[in-house]
């Protein structure tokens, strides 16, 4: 429907007041902030994409996703029998195997994400991207993180990115082993979210819409959340079909991760508020998480080697 393409306008300003309005909003206290935090824990693809990233430290991260918080902390709130564990596990295509292994030993049924297509620039060309997409599926990864050609959203080029998208839906085994995939669209700002998006419409066929690779120079921020999110919700009155959202990179606080709680229920309302409509992709932010729910329940911060490390 070029004639969605054709209407979007972003006021900048007034999206940027309402950014500057979120960060202002009033900090949660006490049990209804460890309700928060737990919720967030749930919505977490625990994420390790790093070069020198082994099987150790794949598995490491699985045990970790298992246990997000330490079982007294959760007896101590009441939730130890709540099955509480992050979103999913997301790795690079070749720890995909070490990863579906280490939670198959763990006996739990968390997700595999991988990060394909060409991760993080997506400048490679669509064969590689294809092929990249089917192996990460062969391995074992029931979701995977696209990256899309950028330059096509930046310049323009909306038929070619629409044959980008629908040959990559089209992808052998995609529907038949994914539990969703998500497209990253771009990091942006100002006058590219409105780029941004555009280029919503034609990730329509994907579960989750992502801001960013977190790689980038700036990741998800509180302005892009809000252009994205409200064409998930225009998309959602136009064809009621439900797209998620997920923010990524430089989430690094258990205070960002509310404001990005707060923010998905201010916009898109409570259904958004779980694992299958909302995800937060970062590497460090269950750490600080845990910190402060130790805090709640204890009164003092841990010490270093009271925490078990992602």
């Amino acid at each position: 429907e070029l004639g969605w393409i054709s209407k979007v306008y972003v006021n900048r300003p007034a999206v940027v007041r309402h950014a500057e309005q979120i960060k202002k909003w009033k900090t949660l206290k006490g049990n209804w902030q460890a309700a928060w935090l737990l919720k967030a824990v749930t919505c977490i693809d625990l994420t390790t994409l790093s070069g020198d990233d082994t099987p150790s430290n794949v598995q490491r991260l699985c045990f970790k996703a298992k246990h997000p918080i330490r079982e007294d902390l959760l007896k101590a709130l009441d939730m130890h029998d709540k099955g509480i564990t992050v979103g999913a596990v997301c790795v690079y295509p070749a720890r995909v195997t070490d990863a579906v292994k280490a939670l198959k030993a763990a006996g739990c049924n968390i997700p595999v994400a991988s990060v394909a297509a060409g991760f993080p620039s997506g400048q490679t060309p669509l064969e590689t991207k294809l092929a990249e997409i089917k192996l990460a599926v062969e391995y074992g990864a029931r979701e995977i993180d696209i990256v899309i050609s950028r330059s096509l959203v930046l310049t323009g080029q909306w038929e070619a990115f629409f044959k980008m998208v629908a040959e990559i839906q089209a992808c052998e085994n995609m529907h038949r082993h994914l539990t969703k995939w998500s497209g990253t669209i771009v990091s942006c700002d100002g006058a590219k979210a409105a780029c941004c998006s555009k280029a919503f419409y034609f990730l329509s066929g994907s579960d989750f819409i992502k801001t960013s690779t977190g790689k980038e120079v700036e990741n998800a921020t509180l302005p892009v959340g809000v252009v994205m999110m409200r064409a998930i919700k225009e998309y959602y009155w136009q064809t009621g079909h439900k797209v998620g959202f997920k923010p990524a990179g430089g989430i690094r606080t258990a205070k960002e991760a509310i404001t990005w709680l707060m923010l998905v229920k201010e916009e898109l309302g409570v259904e958004w508020l779980t694992p299958e409509l909302f995800r937060l992709g970062a590497s460090s932010l269950l750490g600080d998480i845990e910190q402060q729910i130790f805090y709640h329940v204890t009164g003092s911060y841990p010490l270093q080697h009271e925490l078990a490390m992602a």
